[in-house]
């Protein structure tokens, strides 16, 4: 009885209380970027602030993590791949973790000095949005339970797990606020979160997950990464909107990927995307009819 008990927390466990490969790889994927760094920490590689280091660490390890519980859903469809959902909940739990991690590293970074915390918190504006794009994780953390499902209904439940999409929303700007000059990275996660709700639009409004479809979502958006990548530097930094956007074009000059943006990263995601659905839609769309009628033949000796 005891050992039953234990093996329902164990998660690379399946609710059957069998060994899944994909809750483990999902399991490493949490757990890997942690190690790392406790290790680099260890080692003395974090540089000449090596709490900065890793607040900023754990920040981008957050956002990755909560950008990819938000694939889940999308390419559950799109692949056809129904055991995928049942990582989501391990891959949010995470996400909230490191999201927790670096508020505390942030404390520890300023001592513990909560008059000082308190005060940066108020009139820094990124760190204001990060912390309620934090409480905002804290409550879909706390009702991510089947309890709690039960409790709320699935109605009232859903209704506030949607809110993830704002959340994330709020996360990125916080993210990218504090980026300053490089916002590389931000440009990029900003991109495959708008061709995650680009995926969230198509099947709200009922068109199908067709490859044509989801090559024309991988270009536009990546192209719209493009321009708003253009758009930020040009704002902020007052550099030519042209030259910005030509630098998107190295890639072709120089035939190097090194030259390779965001926009570019974003399209090749989705098109990574649609080359999946199409390897795997004949399988998926083979009619179950059809797939019956042939076991039997299979089944046959050879004369």
């Amino acid at each position: 009885m005891a050992t039953a008990s234990l093996n329902s927390y164990l998660p690379w466990l399946d609710r059957q209380g069998r060994f899944s490969a994909l809750r483990a790889a999902a399991l490493a994927l949490v757990v890997v970027p942690a190690l790392i760094l406790v290790w680099q920490a260890w080692t003395h590689q974090l540089g000449s602030k090596p709490w900065t280091r890793a607040v900023h660490d754990t920040g981008t390890e957050a956002m990755r993590l909560l950008l990819i519980t938000l694939a889940v859903s999308p390419l559950r469809k799109i692949l056809d791949w129904g055991k995928l959902i049942g990582v989501r909940r391990m891959l949010g739990l995470s996400a909230l973790a490191y999201a927790a991690a670096h508020l505390m590293l942030y404390c520890i970074d300023l001592a513990f000095d909560w008059g000082l915390i308190v005060s940066e918190i108020i009139k820094r504006f990124y760190l204001t949005v990060g912390i309620v794009a934090l409480t905002g994780l804290v409550a879909l953390g706390v009702t991510s339970t089947d309890g709690m499902i039960r409790r709320m209904g699935t109605k009232n439940w859903q209704r506030l797990h949607n809110l993830v999409y704002l959340i994330t929303g709020l996360s990125l700007l916080h993210f990218a606020l504090q980026s300053k000059i490089d916002v590389t990275e931000p440009a990029l996660m900003n991109g495959l979160f708008a061709l995650l709700l680009v995926y969230r639009g198509l099947a709200r409004w009922k068109i199908g997950f067709s490859t044509p479809v989801l090559v024309a979502a991988a270009l536009a958006t990546g192209l719209a990464t493009a321009i708003c990548e253009t758009a930020w530097y040009a704002l902020t930094t007052g550099v030519s909107a042209w030259m910005v956007f030509q630098a998107n074009l190295d890639v072709v000059a120089y035939q190097d990927l090194a030259f390779l943006r965001p926009g570019h990263w974003v399209a090749l995601t989705g098109l990574v995307v649609a080359g999946l659905h199409a390897w795997r839609a004949p399988a998926a769309r083979q009619p179950r009819g059809r797939r019956a009628a042939v076991s039997p033949v299979a089944d046959q000796p050879s004369s």
